[in-house]
């Protein structure tokens, strides 16, 4: 009789998760990375919302 060796451990990392991936929050849903400077005073707003609106929105 001989013994099978015993399987080795599964990666936890590697299972599959079939949870709804609309519930959790992605990295992109925030302000952060988007550079967001935060409360801004209006004119600076204005005058970057100007200098990149494209061309053809004129």
């Amino acid at each position: 009789m001989s013994s099978a060796p015993a399987p080795e451990p599964r990666d936890p990392k590697a299972a599959l998760v079939f949870d709804d991936p609309l519930s959790q929050q992605s990295s992109d849903d925030t302000d952060r990375g988007w550079d967001e400077a935060g409360e801004g005073d209006g004119a600076a707003d204005l005058k970057r919302f100007l200098d990149e609106k494209p061309p053809h929105h004129l």
